[in-house]
């Protein structure tokens, strides 16, 4: 029997939540949405764009009443909920309706905020914040001259540009000395600041309202300061609040929101809260990314997806005004521990300000020129380090036409609301025969959500029917099971928060139910860098076991340093006999294997061992090679052995990319032969040189020299950094020579010489570690 699920509001988060459930299992829940408005689910965001007759109010409804027909949703609209009663779980609307329930999502966004000042009541004064605001408006426009915007904000800027658009003269006041004081710079805002005056809106700022005057209708303002200005029309958009009283009435714990945890619970059994009116580690979240990813967490857990939750989100913000082009991200402000880097164009009108810790970005703001904003939030959001080429990138001033698009890789995001990209728009075009930027919004949902991005959706759209596109769909996906690239599966996996391969086949529409032997380990690989300890739980027999073409199993034993002793050999030798393996050698990588192991034994052969053995299938720091016994010179070694059992027991069998070998000479005599490792340790006057990138592939080279070090501990140090950026930063499969060429060595130079940084990296290696082989150990 299908449990009764009830959505108290049919909002952007409400409904984008319940897509997400009956995505997942539309057979779990009997739906039903209450919705105090009129209307259907429609996209609130793009108001300002009916305002300014860029949409029409049918353009911006997200779901139709077809939609929840056809979904089974009991839909009730222009109907309120007043109370909820938890101890029955049942809820009571203004229409006097009885709705039972098992599991309750409150989505009741937020409300505007009106100034507590006298003459608010009086005829002409509105808010903007639904359909019948707007509609209003549009109306109220048509007797009237003079419009007033108290807000200088995001909604009050969009609100002004959509009543030049209908004929009236505006002025903006803001209590602030520039506007989008959250969201922009000085700079920046007085750059917009000069776009809008040129486009017909004056501005009054650094003035408080103190009254709204007139008889029955507003006739003018009056400040604090004294001074007043004519309006008959003003629109109140000085910010928004939570719209919790129906929690709080009902004793569902509130503060600035309904408070709730990761899973969106709120501390009040089988309710949940999201979207606007929720608030999630002390932050009440207005903008629409993160109000999709709470809705994905929630619908996760719901459908019992075992995840991470809901992990915040990363701020960012666009202007929807026609001729103006602004982004802003993440914590762009200036402090003692930050770096950052400008671009000032004023002849043109282009300003770029990109904010760092060490390399990695952590905020930016961008006005005039934004197409490198959906890379930004890309590099924010996975904390890549960038290096000096991609910095002098990021700031340069990219021209809008077919060069820019060419030169964009088709994994690049173009709508980051619905992770939507170039590539994944090029095929349905070409594919689909899309014609229109709408056409395209109805397929891939690109533009739908907050519309900052139609203007690259549109440029895309021209480049792909021009003759400068002659590029076909990359068909770099990671397998033949699905349409995704690599990096778009990783995305997705972390958008999603996906946690298990079942999880990914069913989420990401795998074409093949179980995946195949190239998917599958690339994920499993990925799960677990994202999870650590994810997939190692199961016990090591079964992991480090090789199956043979005979149908026996073979171990290869851990050799430290390549190094045994007698009583390890004698260990073997009793097993092999007990077990009657007929068959031991040592491998390339100076260890024991064991083969011709029956399978009904080798339960017993691997708890009779205690020698641990190595994962048969995972890329991990496969071995460490001593030379041991080789003895070209006579120069001690016993440095170098002890040094490299301690560094494979710090790092072997830790997840990489690719398999990489290291090796280690106490002297250079051995140099030839050790530069072709992935990693080569080097003695020389009493320190140790680094080299990195080596390959003994189709390839063969030596590598390139990394740091000189001092000592043992800078060796280990600069080792285990370089192992964990090379973790976090490298493709699956790619070997450490063909990383290094991607990322650049003066750039990794940088990131492992910045103490900081590279003592954060290897802390992150200790913690993947300890929790690697705490599962392992289980």
């Amino acid at each position: 029997m299908r449990q009764r699920l009830v959505v108290v509001g049919n909002g952007m988060a409400g409904v984008r939540c319940v897509e997400e459930i009956l995505k997942r299992n539309s057979e779990l829940f009997s739906i039903s949405i209450i919705g105090s408005e009129p209307h259907p689910n429609y996209n609130r965001i793009l108001l300002s764009s009916v305002l300014q007759g860029e949409a029409s109010f049918n353009e911006i409804t997200i779901n139709k009443r077809e939609w929840y027909e056809e979904n089974g949703i009991d839909l009730y609209t222009g109907e309120t909920a007043i109370k909820i009663d938890s101890q029955n779980k049942q809820i009571t609307t203004n229409l006097n309706r009885v709705i039972a329930y098992d599991k309750l999502i409150i989505a009741t966004g937020s409300e505007p905020f009106v100034l507590p000042i006298p003459g608010v009541e009086k005829e002409g004064v509105v808010t903007f914040r639904t359909i019948e605001d707007c509609k209003k408006i549009i109306e109220l426009s048509k007797g009237h001259k003079q419009a007033a915007v108290i807000g200088g904000g995001v909604l009050g800027l969009e609100a002004a540009r959509g009543l030049v658009n209908l004929g009236l003269k505006v002025k903006v006041v803001h209590n602030m000395d520039y506007l989008m004081q959250r969201q922009l710079d000085p700079t920046s805002s007085k750059m917009l600041q000069t776009v809008l005056e040129q486009q017909g809106i004056e501005f009054y700022l650094g003035k408080v309202t103190e009254k709204i005057a007139g008889e029955e209708r507003v006739e003018k303002l009056e400040f604090t300061d004294g001074t007043e200005i004519e309006a008959d029309l003003v629109v109140m958009a000085v910010g928004v609040k939570p719209n919790i009283g129906l929690a709080k009435c009902s004793g569902i714990e509130t503060s600035h929101g309904i408070i709730v945890n990761d899973y969106m619970e709120t501390r009040t059994a089988d309710i949940y809260a999201l979207g606007e009116c929720a608030q999630h580690n002390g932050i009440v979240y207005g903008l629409v990314k993160p109000l999709y990813e709470q809705g994905q967490a929630l619908a996760n857990h719901l459908c019992g997806i075992e995840e991470q939750g809901y992990q915040g989100s990363i701020l960012s913000t666009s202007l929807k005004v026609p001729g103006v082009e602004l982004f802003s991200v993440g914590d762009f402000t200036e402090n003692e521990t930050s770096k950052m880097v400008k671009l000032e164009n004023q002849l043109e009108g282009i300003y770029k300000k990109i904010v760092f810790q060490g390399d990695i970005i952590v905020g930016a703001v961008l006005f005039g020129e934004t197409t490198s904003g959906s890379k930004l939030l890309d590099l924010i959001a996975k904390r890549k380090h960038v290096n000096d080429d991609e910095k002098r990138q990021l700031l340069q001033i990219n021209e809008r036409g077919p060069t820019l698009f060419k030169q964009m890789p088709q994994s690049e995001m173009i709508c980051n609301c619905n992770a939507v990209s170039k590539g994944t728009i090029m095929e349905a075009v070409l594919q689909k025969g899309l014609t229109t930027v709408d056409e395209i919004k109805q397929c891939t949902k690109a533009s739908g959500s907050c519309g900052g991005c139609k203007s690259m959706v549109a440029g895309l759209l021209t480049y792909i029917n021009s003759d400068e596109c002659d590029e076909t769909i990359e068909q770099n996906t990671l397998c033949k099971c699905t349409e995704l690239t690599e990096d778009e599966v990783v995305y997705q996996i972390q958008q999603k928060q996906l946690s298990s391969l079942e999880d990914v086949f069913t989420e990401l529409n795998w074409k093949s139910e179980n995946g195949c032997s190239t998917c599958i380990s690339a994920i499993r690989y990925y799960l677990a860098m994202i999870y650590p300890g994810h997939d190692r739980s199961i016990k090591k027999d079964i992991v480090n076991a090789q199956l043979e073409e005979d149908g026996t199993y073979s171990l290869v034993l851990q050799m430290y340093g390549g190094m045994t002793n007698v009583n390890e050999l004698q260990m073997i030798t009793n097993v092999m006999k007990k077990y009657q393996i007929r068959e031991v050698g040592l491998t390339a990588e100076q260890r024991f294997q064991l083969k011709g192991i029956q399978k009904e034994v080798i339960h017993a052969v691997c708890t009779e061992l205690k020698i641990p053995s190595i994962p048969a299938l995972d890329n991990t720091i496969r071995y460490v090679n001593t030379f041991f016994g080789e003895r070209l010179c006579q120069c001690s070694n016993e440095k170098s052995k002890q040094l490299a059992i301690e560094i494979e027991k710090e790092v072997g069998q830790i997840l990489t990319p690719h398999l990489v070998i290291i090796g280690f000479s106490a002297c250079k005599h051995q140099e030839k032969d050790l530069m072709i490792k992935d990693i080569s340790i080097i003695g020389n006057n009493g320190g140790w040189e680094i080299y990195v990138g080596g390959s003994t592939g189709q390839h063969i080279q030596q590598g390139e020299l990394l740091t000189v070090t001092k000592n043992l501990h800078e060796v280990k140090l600069f080792l285990s950094g370089f192992v964990q950026y090379y973790r976090e930063t490298g493709n699956y499969q790619e070997p450490i020579y063909e990383w290094i060429k991607r990322v650049g060595m003066i750039h990794i130079r940088e990131v492992l010489f910045e103490t900081s940084l590279c003592r954060q990296l290897v802390e992150r290696l200790e913690e993947d570690r300890a929790v690697s082989l705490e599962y392992v150990t289980k």
